[in-house]
């Protein structure tokens, strides 16, 4: 099965990215914390006789402050021309081997696969269900490159 022509113009990668490879971004959304703070605006006041004059005046201020920065990163994945039936099998097969995957060896990359995909990735420290090379050569699915 070919691709469609222009399936992969306008994908977003990581700036150098070599051509021919694959991405796919992790957005870590910001954290927003809202504080709620009772400010005094004016003091109590007793009176001339000592008696109890006005009480203190307070407000609610309500502002939000930015704990966390959104981040985008990237991870490199296998390119969809690389994720046959057959690969996925393998996939499936080894993630199956590792107690993740428990559906029918079906050579798609269906909810369960991608579920399984998610718990293999989280000790790689990868938060999605998108396979990443690094998993996929951790698997023995993927060639690792020698260096030179």
């Amino acid at each position: 099965m070919t691709p469609a022509p222009f399936e992969r113009v306008g994908r977003p990668a990581p700036p150098g990215a070599p051509p021919g490879t694959c991405w796919e971004p992790v957005i870590i959304p910001a954290r927003i914390e809202t504080i709620t703070e009772q400010v005094m605006v004016s003091p109590a006041e007793a009176g001339t006789d000592g008696s109890a004059g006005k009480p203190a005046v307070f407000a609610t201020e309500t502002r939000q402050v930015i704990t966390r920065p959104r981040e985008e990163t990237y991870f490199q994945t296998p390119c969809p021309e690389e994720l046959t039936p057959e690969y996925i099998s393998s996939l499936q097969r080894a993630l199956a081997a590792r107690g993740l995957y428990v559906g029918d060896i079906t050579g798609r990359l269906d909810v369960d696969t991608r579920a399984a995909v998610r718990a293999y990735q989280q000790s790689l420290d990868i938060q999605s269900d998108t396979l990443s090379l690094q998993a996929a050569r951790s698997l023995g699915l993927s060639a690792v490159a020698l260096d030179d």
